[in-house]
């Protein structure tokens, strides 16, 4: 059974001009040209197409999906390995699915957020490039490999030491502790501690750098990102005075 270069194309969610550019580049080749020149693609020719839209939906060049596919020839076990991997997604966007349910239900009935439950299934991996552009492909490396060890149990845990951390600078800010005060210069030194034992950050594993920690507290303040972890910029604000007090004094 064949299919036409349009037909591929509408099926695929692709164009035809996409189809002739991987014939063009040898990644995509019809498997037969009509006499009037057009383009014909059988079984085969599709199951190659599903595995370079797989690979183009992970990030991969088109360079470096002609080298998955000249590496990996066999279809069934590189589609396996894949559909193990499309599962495991299946089931992260169904925890985050749960979690961001859970927090519009808080919203609308004024019910308590479940703080420990509210991140379950994010994926860290969405600020790999800017923490390799900041750091360092190896920082990157290190802390991915380091987080993915965990396991789904580590991997709350660890959720739940952040959350508890994040809502205890919320609270000493919230009752007007003094950065310089020894309150918040405990929450640094648990702070400073979390930090130390992160694969990747500066200093590890003996413990953040001090350049590092002054900068990382900048950061809070200066990206909405990190400082809505510390509800807001006041917030954010007192976390990074307090760090810097304890940077001074003990790093």
């Amino acid at each position: 059974m064949e299919w036409s270069i349009q037909e591929v194309a509408r099926l695929a969610g692709t164009t035809s001009r996409t189809l002739r550019h991987y014939g063009s580049i040898g990644l995509l080749e019809p498997s037969r040209t009509g006499h009037n020149g057009y383009r014909y693609y059988d079984r085969s020719a599709l199951v190659r197409l599903q595995r370079i839209l797989l690979l183009r939906q992970l990030g991969l060049g088109l360079d470096e999906i002609a080298r998955v596919l000249a590496r990996d020839a066999d279809a069934a076990p590189a589609l396996r390995r894949h559909l193990a991997w499309l599962s495991e997604e299946r089931d992260r966007l169904a925890r985050q699915a749960r979690a961001v349910e859970q927090t519009i239900s808080a919203l609308e009935t004024g019910g308590p957020l479940m703080a420990e439950d509210m991140f379950e299934g994010f994926d860290h991996t969405q600020y790999k490039d800017e923490v390799e552009e900041r750091w360092g492909k190896k920082a990157y490396a290190d802390s991915d490999a380091w987080w993915r060890g965990f396991g789904p149990e580590g991997q709350k845990e660890w959720q739940d030491r952040v959350a508890r951390l994040s809502t205890d600078w919320q609270a000493a800010a919230a009752a007007g502790e003094e950065p310089d005060g020894a309150a918040a210069q405990a929450l640094a030194a648990r702070h400073v501690q979390w930090l130390a034992g992160i694969p990747g950050t500066p200093g590890y594993p003996h413990g953040p750098a001090k350049e590092y920690v002054l900068g990382l507290a900048d950061m809070y303040v200066a990206d909405p990102r990190f400082a809505k972890n510390y509800g807001g910029a006041d917030g954010a604000a007192f976390v990074r005075d307090a760090l810097h007090s304890y940077a001074d004094r003990e790093l």
